[in-house]
C-alpha cells in the first residue's frame, strides 16, 4: 500500500498518531488555540503545499494538524508563506 503524500495524519491512515496529537491538543489552553474557522482555513492552505507528506510538514517538521491549531504559529516557509 502507498502512503498518501498529501493527506493530514487521519486521512493517511495514521488514527492512533492523530488520536495522540488530538490528546495533546486537548491538554492545551483555548487560550493558546485558534478558532475552527481559523484553524481550517491554515489546513486548507497546507493541504495545497508541496511541503505536506503524511500530515508533515516538511519545512520544519511539525504535524500541521497541531501547528495550526496554534494561534501564535505561522506558516514555517520562510520563501512562501501560506498564512
Amino acid at each position: 500500500m502507498q502512503k498518501c503524500k498529501k493527506c493530514l495524519l487521519l486521512e493517511a491512515g495514521e488514527k492512533v498518531t492523530y488520536d495522540e496529537i488530538m490528546q495533546y491538543v486537548s491538554t492545551l489552553s483555548p487560550s493558546d488555540l485558534s478558532d475552527e474557522n481559523v484553524y481550517k482555513n491554515r489546513i486548507s492552505h497546507c493541504r495545497q503545499c508541496e511541503n505536506l507528506i503524511s500530515g508533515m510538514c516538511l519545512k520544519c517538521g511539525c504535524y500541521v494538524e497541531i501547528r495550526a491549531r496554534l494561534k501564535s504559529s505561522g506558516c514555517p516557509d520562510a520563501n512562501n508563506k501560506r498564512w
